[in-house]
C-alpha cells in the first residue's frame, strides 16, 4: 500500500499469485515484481484504497458471494468470474484479499507460481495490530462517507474479517494465525509451485524463483507503515474537507433563507 494504483495492460496474463499476508513487505514485493514480469501488479491494499471505486465495491461483492456459498454453487462461480475480470491485464496479484483466495486463484491461473512473502512473526503481529486498530477507528464510517470509493471502506473491512473467519477460523491477527497461514498454504498449494520469499533478501532469490534475469536497478524498498499512515491521513483529510464544504453550503443556504425571509 502507499503507491499509485496500477492500470491493467490488455494482453497481460497473471504469472504470480502473491500469497503473503498483509504487512509482510507486499508493497515492496509488488513494486519489485513489475520489473522482471514487465507489467502491472495488482496490490490489493493500494487498488482498493487508491483505485477507482469499482475496485473496493467489486471485492466486497466477491467476498460476500464466496463466503455465502459452497465451492460448487453458482455464487462461488460468479465470485470467481468477477475475480478474473478484476485481475485481467495484470501480471501478478498481491496482498489481501488475494492472499486468502490462493486456492481459487490457482484454479483460475493454473500456470501461475505462488510466492508467499514472509517476515519475523513477532514483528508482523505487532505491525498488523497497529494496522487493524487504524482500520477500525470508530469515526471512519462518518468521515469517509462523502468519498465515492472509501465510503465503503468499513464494509470492506467487515468483508475481510468474514473471509479470515472462513479461511482461518479467526478474525484478528496473531502469531498463531501467521503460522496457520503458512501451514494452510503448504496444504492447498503443490510443493513445487510454492515459494517463500523475504523482501530483505532482494533480487537474487526472487528472480531465481521467477526464472528471470536480475534487473539492473536497486530492489524497491517501500515502508508499509509510513505508506499506510499517509494513505489514511490523505483520505481523512479529503473526507473532512468534503464535510466542511457540505456544512458550509448548508450554512450559506440557511443564511440566505433567513435574510430573504426578513426582506
Amino acid at each position: 500500500m502507499g503507491q499509485q494504483a496500477s492500470t491493467p495492460q490488455p494482453g497481460k496474463q497473471l504469472q504470480v499469485i502473491g500469497a503473503g499476508l498483509s504487512r509482510t513487505g507486499t508493497a515492496s514485493f509488488s513494486a519489485a515484481l513489475a520489473h522482471p514480469l514487465d507489467g502491472p501488479v495488482y496490490h490489493g491494499g493500494t487498488q482498493t484504497t487508491l483505485g477507482d471505486p469499482i475496485e473496493i465495491k467489486s471485492w466486497i461483492q466477491i467476498i460476500k458471494l464466496w463466503c455465502s456459498a459452497l465451492p460448487e454453487e453458482k455464487e462461488t462461480k460468479s465470485a470467481l468470474a468477477m475475480m478474473k475480470e478484476r485481475l485481467d491485464g495484470y501480471v501478478a496479484v498481491t496482498d489481501a484479499p488475494g492472499a486468502q483466495f490462493t486456492p481459487e486463484l490457482l484454479s483460475l491461473y493454473p500456470d501461475a507460481i505462488v510466492i508467499c512473502t514472509v517476515r519475523d512473526p513477532i514483528a508482523w503481529d505487532k505491525s498488523m495490530g497497529q494496522t487493524a486498530g487504524l482500520a477500525t477507528m470508530w469515526f471512519l464510517s462518518f468521515v469517509l462517507l462523502p468519498l465515492p470509493g472509501m465510503r465503503h471502506f468499513t464494509t470492506y473491512i467487515k468483508a475481510l474479517t468474514a473471509q479470515w473467519l472462513r479461511v482461518y477460523g479467526k478474525d484478528w491477527p496473531s502469531i498463531e494465525l501467521y503460522h496457520q497461514h503458512i501451514a494452510w498454504l503448504k496444504k492447498v498449494v503443490p510443493e513445487d509451485r510454492l515459494v517463500f520469499f523475504d523482501v530483505k533478501d532482494g533480487w537474487e532469490p526472487l528472480c531465481r524463483a521467477l526464472r528471470k534475469d536480475v534487473p539492473d536497478i536497486p530492489f524497491p524498498r517501500v515502508n508499509d507503515s509510513a505508506a499506510i499512515e499517509r494513505v489514511a491521513q490523505y483520505h481523512v483529510r479529503r473526507g473532512l474537507l468534503q464535510w466542511a464544504v457540505a456544512i458550509g453550503a448548508v450554512a450559506i443556504g440557511a443564511g440566505c433563507v433567513f435574510w430573504v425571509g426578513r426582506v
